[in-house]
C-alpha cells in the first residue's frame, strides 16, 4: 500500500517508512485479525461443548436435577454449577476437613437449587463458600420437585 509521506518532517520520514516497511498494509492486518478471530471463536465454542459435555455427564453421574429458567442460561447454569461443586468438593474434601457424610449432605442442599440463574450469579465465588451460599438461596432458586425423589 502507498502512504503519503508529505506531511511529515524531513527527518521523521526515513525512519516512518522503515518502520511501515515492517509493517502488514491495512488490508493484510484486517485479514489477519479477522482470520485470527475465528479461530479464537472456534476454539472458544469447542471448550464450551468439551465443558458442557463434562457438566452433563457429571450431573447424570452424581444425580443433579435439570436446571429450570430460560433456554440460553440452562447450559451456562450447568456448567457454572459444575464448576462450583467440583470446586467446592476440592477445597472442602480432597484439601479440607470434611469427610463424605458431611459432603453428602452439601450434595442434597445443591440439588435443591435448581435455578440456572443462581448457579450462574455464583460463578465467581469461592468452592468453600458453597455451603453458605446455599444455605442463603431462597424459595425462588429452589425447584418444585420433590427433593426425597
Amino acid at each position: 500500500m502507498a502512504h503519503n509521506l508529505s506531511d511529515r518532517a524531513a527527518d521523521r520520514r526515513a525512519g516512518f517508512a522503515r518502520w511501515l516497511e515492517g509493517r502488514d498494509c491495512t488490508d493484510c492486518w484486517k485479514a489477519a485479525r479477522d482470520s485470527d478471530t475465528e479461530s479464537k471463536e472456534a476454539w472458544l465454542a469447542a471448550k464450551r461443548a468439551e465443558e458442557q459435555q463434562a457438566a452433563r455427564e457429571w450431573a447424570e453421574q452424581f444425580d443433579m436435577p435439570p436446571l429450570e429458567g430460560p433456554e440460553r442460561a440452562l447450559d451456562w447454569g450447568e456448567r457454572s454449577r459444575h464448576q462450583l461443586v467440583t470446586a467446592a468438593h476440592t477445597a472442602l474434601v480432597v484439601e479440607g476437613i470434611w469427610d463424605e457424610a458431611d459432603w453428602a449432605q452439601l450434595e442434597e442442599k445443591a440439588r435443591t437449587v435448581t435455578r440456572a440463574g443462581w448457579w450462574i450469579d455464583q460463578r465467581d465465588a469461592e468452592g468453600a463458600d458453597l455451603l453458605e451460599l446455599l444455605d442463603s438461596a431462597g424459595e425462588q432458586d429452589r425447584g418444585t420437585e420433590n427433593p426425597f425423589r
